[in-house]
């Protein structure tokens, strides 16, 4: 279960703290608790939210998940993070030690979580939706989120057949996983690209409410979607969520 504290008594703790979004299942720091979880890896975390000030002043960032170890610089890239708690972690590790699969797993997972990946593009859809009342973000938020992320007519298209692509492929490397008789992206064990994949799904269906209690004003944002991606959100991509929430991670989600 995670701890959550204020900003400042976090700010004063030793070892790891995390700022989290509060609230809402962000899949940046869903798979950031994911990850923390399974290497067993101990921090406090406090949520952006009503103390944004004090989370910048501290540091120097207005965008979560932020990890902070000791006295080192904040962390911010979903890399960054991972990096981080696979150097703190007390259990195997989520990258394969054969080179060329640790390259394939950060490969799947850039994108998955990178710029142009997967949540990417489906928060720009989202903004899209929303900016033309088809769903999508609640319009206040999907005007705060253009801005921020440099959102543009022309980019919604694109970011749908981003989506599509990307979903479809790796709902083919799921099939030919279960193929060669294994559950996971990535050889036979679990890795962050699993967790990675997992959490992101929040962003077209999110887990049942008593899992996630999320409001239905965001709920209803993740849910929507266009008929071409509906149509890529195959079944076998939600039983791999299903498989790694219920093998791997903690259930109910604390928000």
């Amino acid at each position: 279960m995670v701890q959550f504290v204020n900003t400042e008594k976090a700010r004063q703790a030793e070892g790891l703290r995390v700022v989290m979004v509060g609230f809402v299942p962000s899949p940046w720091g869903e798979a950031a608790k994911g990850i923390l979880h399974v290497e067993n890896v101990p921090y406090l975390a406090t949520r952006l939210g009503a103390e944004r000030d004090a989370v910048v002043d501290w540091t120097g960032h207005d965008s979560a998940p932020i990890a902070v170890y000791g006295d080192e610089k904040p962390r911010t890239g979903w890399a960054e993070i991972l990096l981080l708690a696979e150097r703190l972690a007390e259990s195997p590790s989520l990258l394969p030690a054969d080179p060329s699969e640790r390259a394939l797993v950060m490969g799947l997972s850039h994108e998955i979580c990178g710029e142009d990946g997967l949540g990417w593009a489906r928060r720009l859809c989202g903004i899209q939706a929303g900016l033309s009342g088809a769903g999508g973000f609640p319009k206040q938020t999907a005007e705060y989120l253009a801005g921020k992320y440099g959102y543009r007519d022309e980019i919604g298209p694109r970011a749908v057949r981003r989506v599509v692509d990307l979903l479809g492929m790796f709902a083919s490397r799921l099939r030919r996983q279960s193929e060669a008789g294994s559950r996971y992206l990535v050889g036979d064990r679990l890795t962050a690209a699993d967790i990675y994949l997992a959490t992101f799904l929040a962003l077209f269906a999110p887990l049942p409410q008593d899992q996630c209690e999320i409001p239905d004003a965001f709920r209803a944002a993740f849910e929507s979607m266009d008929d071409a991606t509906r149509s890529a959100l195959s079944a076998n991509l939600l039983e791999h969520r299903d498989y790694i929430y219920e093998k791997h991670l903690e259930l109910p989600l604390t928000l």
